[in-house]
């Protein structure tokens, strides 16, 4: 098991390092080829030469691209100097650098809102995986019957709206109309019931939509399971019913699931944009989708790093929940 983690972990790092490295060629060497000024973003078009060579001077957009390349690399990992009019002051690792709207660094207006989105991440993960879950297992086990029925229509019903249709109604229902839970995002700190209150619709209309492709993905890998000539060998054994859904054939049904999982929350991690626009929340979705509107780069470069960084390490726990689930994994 020690040596399976370490080669995953290695295999996670140099991951790391390409990504960065083709985070750094998208935001970096790309605009350079195709004659975009990067400096012209930060102090607007209208500029005159003087002011575009002091921004080019302060960013290091003048440098040699290996220079820029490794103060890129430096400031992800241990911060960075920058220089303007004389004056030199640090940027603490991670150094994402600087908005071009604000002049404010980006790392910490991006973990002012990476717990919002942790939390409606993870929390709608807990729903979606239990009510997916179940109505997968459900629906196979009772294949043709009403129940079944029910879930599958139900979950078509989910992939089919879209989440602000979702959202938009449970809030008029829930919210404006029967005043059962705020329509209002209060951070934890300040009062958990506030919170939770605020951030059950989200959770709910989140977990609808992904619920559904869950329960679908179940139940298809479910059925498939419960053919296997080893589901049949346990029957016929003699072990009960219950034991064999549980030990046998649960096991096999979850790998899709956690792969699925892996991706879906590294993904989110990046923002639930629609989700976070609907519900008001202040989160990395709403942060990006405004940087986009400004054309602020280093804001929408600090989202994506932490998009694929999040993708990567979500998929190192499921290559590590995957040797755990099957022990065979674990000599691949």
């Amino acid at each position: 098991m020690l040596t399976y983690l370490i080669r995953r972990l290695f295999a996670v790092v140099v991951m790391l390092v390409v990504v960065m490295l083709a985070v750094f060629g998208i935001f970096f060497l790309i605009p350079k080829w195709t004659g975009v000024d990067p400096a012209t973003m930060f102090a607007g078009k209208q500029a005159d030469a003087q002011a575009l060579e002091g921004i080019r001077q302060k960013l290091g957009l003048d440098d040699p691209i290996i220079v820029q390349l490794f103060d890129f690399f430096r400031g992800i990992l241990a911060g960075r100097d920058y220089t303007s009019a004389g004056d030199t002051y640090h940027c603490e690792a991670p150094c994402f650098g600087y908005s071009f709207k604000t002049e404010q660094a980006i790392w910490p207006i991006l973990a002012d809102r990476l717990p919002v989105t942790l939390g409606l991440a993870v929390g709608a993960a807990i729903i979606w995986l239990v009510i997916g879950l179940a109505a997968g297992v459900v629906s196979a086990l009772r294949r043709g019957s009403i129940w079944d029925r029910a879930a599958m229509g139900m979950a078509l019903s989910g992939v089919s709206l879209p989440i602000y249709f979702t959202g938009l109604l449970s809030l008029a229902i829930f919210s404006y109309g029967l005043g059962l839970v705020s329509n209002e995002y209060t951070p934890v700190e300040e009062s958990f019931p506030d919170w939770f209150s605020g951030m059950i619709l989200p959770w709910l209309t989140l977990a609808f939509l992904f619920g559904a492709m869950y329960a679908r993905l179940t139940r298809a890998t479910m059925l498939e399971v419960m053919g296997e000539d080893y589901i049949r060998t346990a029957r016929a054994k003699g072990v009960r019913e219950p034991v064999v859904i549980r030990k046998h054939a649960m096991r096999s049904t979850m790998t899709p699931i956690i792969t699925l999982l892996g991706v879906d929350l590294g993904a989110l991690m990046g923002g639930a944009i629609l989700t976070e626009t609907t519900f008001s929340l202040p989160g990395l979705g709403q942060a990006v989708l405004k940087a986009i509107g400004e054309k602020d780069l280093p804001l929408i470069l600090g989202v994506t790093l932490i998009t694929a960084s999040a993708v990567v390490v979500a998929n190192l726990i499921v290559d590590l929940l995957y040797g755990v689930i099957d022990p065979r994994v674990r000599l691949a």
